[in-house]
């Protein structure tokens, strides 16, 4: 049985990207987006690549995704939390909205996507969840404080769970990136100026 995967964030970027390099390599994938998941003719066109909405700011959607993917595919082997954006600026002049959903997206949605496979990987006595970190979440540079504090807040949580889960078979690993030629500037600028919700 070719084994499965779970990425977060598929729409753009490293998501995407990743979604396409396991299914060239034989895997399932299932590649999660936010919204409209039917209009991504790219990923919709590829074999054993299952396209399903994911917000991980809103739990039903995260049961959804994962029951969807054993329904599929049988059960989900690696899950990599992906999902995540940065949020520059002074902190005295962020709007509390702003600093929420920070860490909403980068810290407790990984928690809550985590929180959500764990029972899948638990019954089949193994798995491997993969958290994107990045090199901001071991050094900061100026205006990053919420970026950066997510960003450690990831480091933190993914060493403390590999021991929660490592009894149980479950591995727990951390991708730490430098800058990517990705759309990461556009959202930040999008998320530093517009004060509408994301």
């Amino acid at each position: 049985m070719n084994k499965t995967i779970l990425i977060t964030g598929c729409s753009t970027g490293i998501g995407r990207m990743t979604a396409k390099y396991f299914q060239e390599k034989g895997w399932n994938v299932v590649a999660t987006v936010r919204s409209k998941p039917e209009e991504d003719k790219e990923l919709n066109a590829l074999d054993n690549v299952l396209v399903t909405t994911l917000d991980v700011t809103k739990e039903e959607t995260i049961k959804d995704a994962v029951a969807q993917a054993v329904d599929n595919f049988g059960k989900i082997d690696v899950l990599l939390n992906n999902a995540g954006y940065g949020s520059y600026g002074i902190l005295e002049a962020t709007p509390e909205r702003a600093i929420r959903m920070q860490f909403d997206v980068n810290v407790i949605g990984t928690l809550l996507v985590s929180k959500n496979v764990i029972p899948h990987m638990r019954k089949a006595g193994e798995g491997t969840i993969i958290n994107i970190s990045s090199m901001g979440g071991k050094i900061t540079f100026p205006l990053g404080t919420l970026y950066h504090g997510s960003k450690f807040a990831v480091e933190g949580m993914s060493e403390a769970l590999s021991f929660e889960l490592e009894a149980i078979g479950i591995n727990v690993k951390m991708i730490e990136p430098g800058m990517i030629n990705t759309n990461f500037e556009e959202t930040v600028m999008k998320n530093m100026y517009n004060d509408q919700d994301q």
